[in-house]
């Protein structure tokens, strides 16, 4: 749904564009929630523009006027000007007729309106027709584009009378099933839906009482859904609506038998929506089993990366890459930052070494507890930390407005990770920063990201450490590369390191 006002891993141990969200009680119980809605909440948000505060209060003074030394394009599109968004209880039909045009309900539309959506976006347009119709689909969109809402519209319309579960919404993290709990929450304010949430790291009483009330819709986690129904303490007898979301990241994270063994307990007549940013040769072996039928959505080719998102990529070894960190919190005008590791390890040291520089840090990974992992993402929603340090736990689970800035500390290993990290930033119309940190041995990494997406990433320097590495090496924009076998590419990397005086990782 395009938004006219700024708006907003691991399974066991473990909230998309415009979808909305509200805040997770802190004790963790699954169930109806009742929440503030997207306006009252965004009026209480904490915004500093401009310069970037400590932890301390403290505006970095003179660090400003130290911007032009960044070699950004100058050529960046203006944000475009947020419109005036009609206040909560003021319903005023004529601002979603675009939306009424899709046959939603009038209980939808005046939540809709309260969440400030004027128009829905290319996958609600597509897809909220052919769900409505009962049809099986397939639906590609990158993170961002408000698919959440295509799936949870159609649904809450069709939760018209019955008894029992009848939607089961299955998400790989414990962040995303959150958040999508959160958006059938706030859509259906004004119906008589019930929301249970069931995932990992919690305790099992509270949702033993939500499965028992049997809830209309039930939000999960494969891992812990499969623990209750293996239990039998989840019955689906009811089951109406299967939603996979974010269905390719389930199959990475290695819930193929979990998925499956819950395919085989749950009725096979019934609707399957699956929604994926990629669609691999996975999704279509997964696609076979679940879905009968399906109608395939597809809005924009999954490798491309948001608009509105400026990317570059830093060469630095290894060694300076916490410095890098610091001379970009420096230099740019950032809101807030996304910091991204590729390891619980790496994120806790770099989270140390910017506290121990008087910065605010949150972190994120699957060593911290839930609620750790609640207090931090609630403390980086609402400014009291300005930096968030997390693995890729986070990459499609997070949905925070006024994200400045995304750095790749480490580079992804899989280049479809850097579409969704890159996606954190640049939401809801704004201008963001993809930044990546490549050292020598993650050269590979960058290329077979250009490759993905079918572009070069431009180089650029930070003045105060260009004569960390050779540029002449790393900094040009390299040409697309044909495959290579793997010994050819080992034996380019090393040449490539050894003029760098650097040794392989």
């Amino acid at each position: 749904m395009t938004n006219p006002s700024e708006k907003k891993e691991s399974e066991s141990s473990s909230p998309s564009k415009n979808d909305g969200g509200t805040q997770k009680s802190s004790s963790g119980r699954p169930g109806r929630r009742r929440s503030k809605s997207a306006a009252q909440k965004g009026s209480q948000r904490s915004k500093k523009d401009g310069k970037f505060s400590n932890k301390r209060g403290r505006p970095n003074s003179g660090r400003a006027k130290r911007n032009s030394s960044l070699t950004f394009p100058s050529s960046l599109p203006e944000p475009v000007a947020p419109s005036p968004v009609v206040g909560i209880g003021q319903f005023d039909p004529s601002l979603t007729e675009s939306f009424r045009s899709l046959n939603l309900r009038q209980e939808l539309l005046h939540a809709i309106h309260d969440m400030g959506y004027l128009e829905p976006t290319p996958i609600q347009n597509k897809a909220i027709p052919v769900a409505l119709d009962g049809r099986d689909i397939i639906g590609s969109a990158q993170t961002g584009t408000g698919k959440t809402a295509a799936f949870a519209l159609p649904t809450l319309q069709k939760l018209l009378g019955g008894k029992g579960t009848r939607v089961l919404v299955l998400t790989p993290t414990r962040e995303l099933a959150i958040q999508v709990s959160e958006h059938f929450e706030y859509l259906g304010k004004y119906l008589t839906s019930t929301v249970a949430l069931i995932y990992g790291g919690v305790d099992y009483e509270p949702q033993f009482k939500a499965l028992l009330d049997q809830s209309d819709i039930v939000v999960a986690t494969p891992g812990r859904l499969l623990d209750h129904m293996r239990r039998k303490t989840a019955s689906f007898s009811n089951l109406e609506i299967l939603i996979l979301d974010e269905a390719d990241r389930m199959l990475d994270m290695g819930f193929a038998d979990e998925i499956n063994e819950i395919l085989n307990k749950i009725p096979n007549n019934r609707q399957t929506m699956l929604f994926s940013a990629t669609i691999p040769p996975t999704i279509q072996g997964l696609s076979q089993k679940a879905l009968q039928s399906p109608i395939n959505v597809s809005v924009a080719p999954p490798a491309t990366p948001a608009e509105g998102i400026f990317h570059g990529v830093y060469p630095i070894s290894a060694i300076n890459k916490p410095r890098a960190v610091l001379e970009i919190l420096e230099r740019a005008e950032v809101k807030s930052v996304l910091v991204f590791t590729r390891t619980k390890a790496g994120a806790d040291q770099l989270g140390d070494a910017l506290e121990r520089t008087d910065y605010s840090v949150a972190r994120i990974h699957s060593d911290r507890s839930q609620r750790q992992r609640e207090k931090a993402l609630n403390g980086f929603k609402n400014g009291d930390h300005k930096i968030l340090v997390a693995t890729d736990i986070v990459a499609r689970g997070i949905d925070v407005t006024d994200i400045s800035h995304v750095i790749n500390f480490d580079v992804p290993e899989y280049p479809e990770d850097y579409v969704h990290r890159a996606g954190r930033t640049a939401r809801a119309g704004q201008i963001g920063y993809a930044l990546t940190l490549m050292s020598p041995g993650e050269i590979m990494l960058v290329k077979n990201i250009e490759r993905f997406v079918g572009k070069a990433l431009p180089r650029v320097s930070l003045p105060g450490l260009k004569d960390d590495i050779h540029q002449g090496n790393l900094g040009e924009n390299p040409k697309p590369l044909k495959d290579q076998p793997a010994v050819a590419r080992y034996n380019h990397q090393r040449r490539l390191n050894r003029r760098t005086g650097l040794s392989l990782r």
